[in-house]
C-alpha cells in the first residue's frame, strides 16, 4: 500500500507561512492579521516521509490587506503544492463584521 501526505497538511503549511510572514510585517505597525482567503493547489503526490521544503513570498503588502504566495517543493525542487493567501490587517479597535475588536489579537 502506498502512503501519501494528506492534502490538508499542504493547506496548513501554505496558510502558516503566509500568516507568519504577514504578521511579521504587520506587528511592528501595531496591527494583527486575519486570514480572508486561502487557495491551495495540489500538483503531485508525495510519499509519507519525503523531505519537503516550503517558501513563501509576499505578492503585495498594503496598509489594509496582504497577499502571500507559498510553494511546497520536493527534493528535486519540483512543485508539490502551491497556494495563495489573502490576509486582513486589523487595528486594535477596528470593527470586524460589525463587532468591535476589544482585545488586541496580539500582545507584545
Amino acid at each position: 500500500m502506498r502512503h501519501r501526505t494528506p492534502a490538508t497538511a499542504f493547506c496548513f503549511v501554505v496558510l502558516s507561512l503566509a500568516s507568519i510572514g504577514a504578521a511579521l510585517y504587520a506587528l511592528p505597525r501595531g496591527q494583527s492579521v486575519v486570514g480572508l482567503e486561502n487557495s491551495t493547489s495540489f500538483v503531485r503526490a508525495v510519499r509519507a516521509g519525503a523531505k519537503l521544503r516550503a517558501v513563501s513570498t509576499p505578492i503585495t503588502r498594503g496598509r489594509r490587506t496582504q497577499v502571500w504566495e507559498a510553494r511546497v517543493l520536493d527534493e528535486e525542487n519540483k512543485i508539490v503544492a502551491t497556494g495563495r493567501v489573502r490576509l486582513l490587517c486589523v487595528e486594535a479597535d477596528q470593527q470586524i463584521a460589525g463587532e468591535k475588536v476589544t482585545v488586541p489579537l496580539y500582545q507584545p
